[in-house]
């Protein structure tokens, strides 16, 4: 697969790119010599705007979100703009496309429902009724096949309704990226815009979509963190029963300290079922993302069900990610489910939507990765919680691994599929027993820094530096990690210094924090050699790729 344009909004230290870029430095051009012109992105000033006009080059887009501009500049003067006041990094702008699906995955048959037992589940009544999701991604577009699945916020301030918990600088729950709306139609989709044809696991669950990046794809761990924070404070409020992370970092800090980890176990230890991708940076050993290492969750590795109900001709795409875990060396993923060309719904106007357009008819399109997996299995959760709602989330992890088939073409590999292809139909009659019996539990003391793997945030000053958010005020509150939601919902929570200007503003939600910089040191949804995922997006804490 040849992957171009990539990271288009990544923005790197300047350190790092004086290496990186390898230009030699000249005196500047004038437009009358004809040089050769480099595409760049440029983090930087009006004053670097003005460099670019006066060597002859052009601006060609504005980038508000990353405090920058793209443009054509000539090559010899590339280096002297990376020197200049107040330019804090420049970035090749190569140009891409998407990988083709070669048309023929358009006529394959949506089965994931029926290859995880979900559609049986359906036949004896068990949609995901009583069930609460909540869904920590890129926020959700409510189309029509999912609009019924919309749980609303209610702020016990003003007793306003909210679409979503919105941990995001943009003014609007609405995905503007595109991933979660794909989630969200994977999980409770209904299947309205396709008379029946395209229908999720659960559409009688209710979803809470908890925005925890905008357009460009990128989050922090901090957040990520405050959205289970969130979560666990509020599980009695909404009936949340179960947890859909399908992102992750590549951290290699051992659960057992790493604050992320320590998160999602206390979201568990509260009755929630939590569900993480294993990642799609297979198929080496030892490549299960943060906090999918965690042993108390339940880790989600894709298969590609080829469009059929058998497990036979299953393929095990090179992008799944492999265990064991690096740091603790835990046989991981637990399981697997299909993510390999998934149908679901394309949210109108977003990132993924535009850059990877596809041919089949609005609303849907397919997308693989280990996070259509993780939506999959977080749905047929929520229809096991509907016929049984006195299961716990270490009873559901057992029944999901103890009924699994691993005898299918995709191989019985443990560090590949773990149990193997969850079926929610067969685990209802599981034998008693329960998961994480002795499992040590992380404690959260940890560095933040860590827990975001191999890139840092960089700030917006001149010297680009990386923050060291490990030191911070959140870290040293999770040894408190609070579950009665009192002291949440108080000033400090929704008041102005957490929803106001001074926190979500631009010094800490604007471009300098979430440019792409950290996000996009890794790339999903590779191929294998024999098939064509699609093509991946430059945000690297989202596992999918995009079919045409």
């Amino acid at each position: 697969m040849s992957l171009t344009r990539r990271h288009r909004f990544q923005v790197s230290a300047l350190a790092v790119l004086a290496a990186a870029l390898s230009w030699m430095v000249a005196t500047p051009t004038t437009a009358s010599s004809h040089p050769q012109m480099r595409a760049v992105i440029v983090e930087g000033t009006q004053a670097a705007q003005n460099f670019v006009t006066s060597v002859g080059g052009r601006i060609t887009h504005e980038l508000p979100i990353i405090g920058g501009f793209s443009a054509r500049v000539p090559a010899d003067d590339v280096p002297l703009l990376s020197r200049l006041p107040g330019v804090r990094g420049v970035m090749p702008d190569l140009p891409t496309h998407v990988q083709s699906a070669h048309g023929t995955y358009n006529n394959l048959p949506s089965v994931y429902k029926k290859v995880t037992g979900g559609n049986s589940l359906a036949n004896v009544g068990a949609n995901g009724q009583g069930v609460t999701i909540a869904l920590i991604d890129t926020g959700v577009t409510w189309l029509p096949d999912i609009a019924g699945a919309e749980q609303t916020i209610t702020d016990p301030l003003s007793l306003l309704q909210h679409d979503c918990i919105n941990l995001t600088s943009e003014p609007t729950c609405n995905d503007s990226y595109g991933h979660g709306t794909f989630m969200a139609g994977i999980i409770a989709g209904n299947g309205l815009a396709s008379n029946g044809k395209y229908v999720g696991m659960a559409p009688q669950a209710k979803i809470i979509s908890l925005k925890i990046s905008g357009a460009d794809g990128s989050s922090d761990v901090s957040t990520i963190i405050a959205a289970v924070q969130w979560v666990v404070q509020n599980k009695a409020v909404y009936n949340i029963r179960a947890l859909n992370l399908s992102l992750g970092t590549d951290s290699t800090q051992s659960y057992t300290i790493d604050p992320l980890d320590y998160s999602v176990e206390k979201a568990w230890q509260a009755g929630v079922v939590v569900n993480v991708a294993a990642s799609n940076r297979g198929p080496a050993a030892g490549t299960i993302s943060k906090p999918a290492d965690d042993p108390f969750v339940v880790t989600v590795g894709a298969i590609d069900d080829k469009g059929t109900n058998g497990l036979n001709d299953d393929v095990l795409p090179n992008f799944t990610g492999r265990g064991p875990t690096a740091a603790d060396n835990l046989a991981k993923p637990d399981v697997v489910a299909p993510g390999g060309h998934i149908v679901s719904l394309a949210a109108p106007g977003a990132a993924i939507t535009t850059q990877f357009p596809s041919t089949m008819t609005a609303p849907y399109r397919r997308g693989s990765g280990t996070s259509m997996a993780t939506a999959v299995v977080t749905g047929l959760v929520a229809q096991m919680i509907s016929a049984n709602p006195t299961l716990s989330p270490d009873r559901v992890k057992f029944m999901l691994s103890r009924t699994a088939n691993n005898n299918g073409g995709s191989g019985s590999d443990p560090m590949a599929v773990g149990a193997g292809v969850v079926n929610g139909a067969a685990a209802l009659t599981a034998p008693p027993g329960v998961a994480n019996v002795g499992v040590v539990p992380s404690n959260g003391t940890g560095s933040l820094a860590a827990s975001r793997g191999s890139v840092g945030v960089i700030l917006d000053d001149a010297g680009g530096t990386v923050l060291d958010a490990s030191s911070g005020d959140l870290t040293g509150t999770l040894g408190h990690l609070d579950t009665t939601g009192g002291s949440w919902f108080g000033g400090s929570w929704f008041g102005g210094s957490w929803f106001g200007g001074s926190w979500f503003g631009g010094s800490w939600f604007g471009g300098s924090w979430f440019g792409g910089s950290w996000f996009g040191g890794s790339w999903f949804g590779q191929p294998s050699s024999t098939e064509d995922y699609g093509g991946s997006w430059f945000g690297g804490s989202w596992f999918g790729a995009w079919d045409q």
